[in-house]
């Protein structure tokens, strides 16, 4: 595997095109009184797309990005990117943190410094870790698959052979959303090489392996319940990526505020941000994220992994178990997940911890409760 520095160039012609089609926008129809009842405030829209007009800039948030100790490596499956935080602890615990949907590695990098430099981050040097925070393959700067067949199965096989080549025999892992479900696999096929995991999320086609004498208690039927009532309520893009992804990708890789709409819905959907996104997140970093997706082209082969995920759905067979350690940090906003009981039939859960404030997006709304959780389940491998 060969690894090499990594800077992020985009060229000028880049920004030039993306501030035409802004410019260009032609907006929908709307309705008086809706907000965000339909999916998408359209006032907020047109404020944001200002921003990113006339104030968002690119060039401050790529000098940014260049600041973090980034690298690529190219692989059999392609070229993958990530980001590598050293410590200068000696016998630092590694860890591997994987994003999901609709988010990217930069998600991460404030969790990462603060796992990677505790001292900074009223923690202790003894609670170091060597971060390793990869690019979803086909996701911003890592190579979109060219066939099918990659899904978090496969994608936790290339993890293992990242963390070789960087030297990590054994690691800790941690994911949410999709990286959850990569993280699920590394423990479920790579129990040798893992220390344990820690996830603030359940894959959403976690299914346990039930016998037929096997019945639910009232909470993991009342989960089964609200999880229903949920994709009923919001998961339609969720129907879309995992059957039909392609039909999207040509509107969402030609529009950048069509591409802005698809992604803000869900940071407002899924934060607790109590209907009031600009209460969580800041222009720039919605920005940051849509734009990270825009010049690299991502999003189209980035929803393709919904419908890898519907062809390899998380379903534990008959004697199928996470055994290494699991760690759960339970954010109260975060999408349903399913109970403790539901999740111990087929993880090997050791903590579980409820927070009182956070959502989906635990890595950019709560760092740093996220950052304690981890360092807490890791005081028993150190």
């Amino acid at each position: 595997m060969n690894i090499q520095p990594f800077h992020i160039s985009i060229p000028q012609a880049e920004l030039a095109d993306l501030n035409e089609r802004l410019q260009r926008t032609r907006w929908p129809s709307s309705m008086d009184d809706v907000g965000w009842a339909m999916g998408m405030d359209q006032a907020f829209l047109r404020a944001l797309t200002d921003y990113w007009l006339h104030e968002f800039d690119w060039r401050r948030m790529e000098s940014s990005l260049n600041a973090l100790p980034q690298f690529s490596a190219k692989t059999e499956a392609g070229t993958l990117y990530f980001l590598h935080f050293r410590s200068d602890v000696s016998r630092a615990l590694p860890i591997v943190l994987t994003h999901g949907w609709p988010g990217h590695f930069a998600e991460l990098r404030v969790l990462g410094e603060m796992l990677a430099r505790p001292e900074r981050f009223a923690g202790s040097p003894t609670e170091a870790f060597e971060v390793i925070i990869p690019s979803l393959p086909g996701y911003p700067f890592s190579s979109p698959p060219t066939r099918t067949g990659t899904n978090v199965f496969t994608i936790a096989d290339q993890w293992i052979r990242l963390m070789t080549a960087l030297g990590y025999s054994r690691f800790l892992a941690h994911g949410g959303d999709i990286g959850a479900g990569v993280t699920t696999a590394l423990g479920l096929h790579h129990p040798d090489r893992l220390l344990g995991i820690h996830l603030n999320y359940i894959p959403g086609s976690y299914q346990p392996h039930l016998g037929d004498s096997d019945e639910l208690a009232a909470d993991e039927r009342d989960y089964l319940e609200q999880r229903a009532a949920w994709v009923d309520a919001e998961g339609g893009y969720s129907h879309l990526q995992s059957t039909k992804p392609d039909v999207l990708a040509a509107s969402l890789n030609d529009s950048p505020v069509g591409l802005a709409a698809w992604i803000v819905d869900k940071f407002r959907s899924w934060s607790d941000c109590g209907g009031e996104v600009l209460g969580r997140f800041s222009y720039d970093e919605l920005l940051t994220t849509v734009s990270l997706y825009w010049f690299t082209r991502s999003m189209p082969s980035a929803i393709r992994l919904y419908w890898e995920g519907r062809k390899c759905p998380m379903r534990f067979r008959a004697g199928e178990r996470v055994a290494v350690p699991v760690a759960v940090a339970h954010f109260p906003k975060e999408i349903p997940i399913p109970p403790r009981r539901y999740v111990e039939r087929g993880y090997n859960v050791v903590r579980w911890t409820e927070m009182k404030s956070g959502g989906h997006f635990a890595a950019l709304e709560e760092p740093e409760k996220l950052a304690e959780d981890i360092r807490s389940f890791a005081l028993s491998f150190r």
